[in-house]
C-alpha cells in the first residue's frame, strides 16, 4: 500500500511474486452472499486451491448498472438472502479469522458506502482486513475524499478505466490510484465473452503511458486462451461472471469442486476439457 503505511501491503506483494514467477496474476470476484448468505467462505477455500491470487468481493447493490444478467441475478439473490455492507464486511472478518490471506478486494457502488457513512465504512472495513476498494460508479473527480480516506486507512483505491476514457480522465484516476488500475476490456457490462475486444491493447498502451502500477484487465474474460492473450500485455486477469455462472450451474453438492477445477484451466494447472 502506498499510503500512510511505507511497508507494502498484500496487493504490492502479491504482484510483486506474480512477476517474478513470469505469469499473470489472477484475480477472481464472488459477489457476497451468493448463492446462500453463508457460500461465501467455502466457495473462496476453492477458489484459493485453483490458484487464485486475490479476491474482490462484490458487495450486492440494487442497481447494478455496470453489470450484465449473470451479476444482476447474483446480486439479486444476495440481496434476497439479507446481504448488507454491514454483513459483508462481517463476511471479511471471517475469511480472515478462518486464515485466508491473500487480498480481499471489496467492489461496490457507492450508495452502499454512502448509506453506511464513508469515512465509517473505510475504517471499518480495513479493521476487518480489506485491502483494496473498487467504487464501481464514483467518478475520479468525486473521489478525493474517498482517496484521502483509504490512503489513511491504508486502503488501495482501485480505478475503473475503459476504452472510452479520455488521455485526461486516466491521468486523474491513476493519480488518486494506488494497487493496481483495473482495465475493462470493453465498453460495456460485465458477462462472459468469446474473444477480447480489439479496443483493449489501446487502453493498456494508454494508460501504461501514464502509471507503473500494475494493470488488471476484466469484464468478458472467462478462456484460458484470453488469459494467455494478456501476458506481456497486462499484469493480472479478473474473472468474474464466468465463476458466477458455473456455481449457477452447478449442483450443490457439487459447486466447490466445478469452481476449483474451472479455475485450475484458467490458471494454466489443469487442461481445459474437450
Amino acid at each position: 500500500m502506498s499510503g500512510s503505511d511505507t511497508s507494502p501491503g498484500r496487493i504490492e506483494q502479491t504482484f510483486a511474486r506474480a512477476r517474478d514467477d513470469g505469469r499473470l496474476a489472477f484475480i477472481a470476484y464472488l459477489t457476497a452472499g451468493y448463492p446462500e448468505p453463508d457460500a461465501t467462505p467455502a466457495l473462496v477455500e476453492a477458489l484459493i486451491a485453483g490458484g487464485v491470487d486475490a479476491l474482490e468481493l462484490g458487495i450486492p447493490f440494487s442497481d447494478p448498472l455496470a453489470d450484465g444478467p449473470t451479476i444482476q441475478r447474483s446480486t439479486f439473490q444476495a440481496l434476497q438472502g439479507g446481504m448488507t455492507a454491514a454483513r459483508c464486511l462481517e463476511l471479511v472478518r471471517e475469511l480472515r479469522n478462518k486464515g485466508v490471506v491473500i487480498p480481499i478486494i471489496l467492489m461496490t457502488y457507492y450508495n452502499p458506502i454512502l448509506a453506511y457513512g464513508q469515512d465509517r465504512f473505510i475504517q471499518d472495513a480495513a479493521a476487518a482486513g480489506m485491502d483494496g476498494l473498487i467504487g464501481i460508479d464514483l467518478p475520479p473527480e468525486e473521489a478525493e475524499e474517498l482517496a484521502a480516506q483509504c490512503r489513511a486507512n491504508s486502503v488501495d483505491l482501485i480505478p475503473l478505466l475503459a476504452p472510452t476514457s479520455t488521455d485526461e480522465r486516466i491521468g486523474l484516476a491513476v493519480r488518486q490510484a494506488s494497487g493496481f488500475v483495473y482495465c475493462v476490456s470493453v465498453a460495456g457490462v460485465t458477462g462472459a465473452r468469446k474473444a477480447l475486444p480489439s479496443e483493449l491493447w489501446g487502453l493498456l498502451q494508454r494508460v501504461r503511458r501514464q502509471t507503473e502500477l500494475p494493470l488488471a484487465v476484466g469484464f468478458g474474460i472467462s478462456r484460458r486462451e484470453h488469459v494467455e492473450a494478456l501476458q506481456g500485455q497486462a499484469d493480472a486477469a479478473i474473472v468474474g461472471s464466468a465463476i458466477i455462472d458455473v456455481i449457477e450451474e452447478s449442483p450443490r453438492a457439487e459447486r466447490e469442486a466445478k469452481v476449483k477445477e474451472y479455475v485450475e484451466v484458467l490458471t494454466g494447472r489443469r487442461k481445459a476439457r474437450n
